[in-house]
């Protein structure tokens, strides 16, 4: 066992915002030290806390449609790993579901990120963790965030949500679909090939 696989092992029997979790906690993470391909999302729907596999809803098959792969790519350990800002289930609001918890990353990120050593791109979902990443450099909205995407390059790109939620938002930005995807697949396709 490596040193990544033990830290998963300790983040997977993490318990510290058990008393806020109203399905309990199940943390979500998965990657390898081979990784090239980073996906930072924002926490597992009750979808993702049941199967316990991260993006195992619609919302996975967008991003999937997004990046131009299949499942069996996007669950190579080998070549993406998946870290959500909030590992568990945080339950539901008035308008979705809550915030990631605010303890995981501040916890658990950097940890990982010391153990996976060939990232070259890191895919940043949605507000949270744009915020948390991009920090003053992400802009006054999500849109305008996405929108400046090429500010970001080559380690960062920006995305919205590919939520069903959002899909009002992805027929307003056309521009997102006809720019930014088809570099978002330019960018990932090498860094899945085994062969690179």
């Amino acid at each position: 066992m490596n040193r990544l696989d033990i830290l998963f092992e300790q983040i997977r029997a993490c318990r510290l915002c058990e008393a806020q979790l109203p399905l309990g906690p199940r943390p979500v993470i998965r990657g390898s030290e081979h990784a090239r391909l980073l996906i930072i999302g924002q926490a597992p729907g009750t979808r993702v806390h049941a199967s316990g596999i991260p993006w195992d809803d619609p919302s996975g098959d967008r991003l999937r449609h997004w990046l131009g792969v299949d499942k069996a790519t996007f669950y190579d350990e080998s070549r993406i790993a998946i870290m959500p800002m909030g590992l568990c289930y945080p339950g539901r609001g008035q308008s979705g579901d809550l915030p990631p918890r605010p303890e995981c990353a501040p916890t658990w990120h950097d940890k990982v990120l010391m153990l996976l050593p060939r990232i070259e791109l890191t895919l940043l979902i949605g507000q949270y963790a744009q915020r948390y990443y991009l920090r003053e450099a992400a802009r006054g909205s999500l849109t305008e965030t996405v929108q400046c995407w090429r500010d970001y390059g080559p380690g960062w790109l920006p995305l919205p949500h590919p939520s069903p939620r959002n899909t009002l938002w992805l027929k307003k930005n056309t521009w997102f679909e006809q720019e930014v995807v088809p570099h978002l697949r330019q960018r990932v396709a090498p860094l899945l090939d085994p062969a690179g």
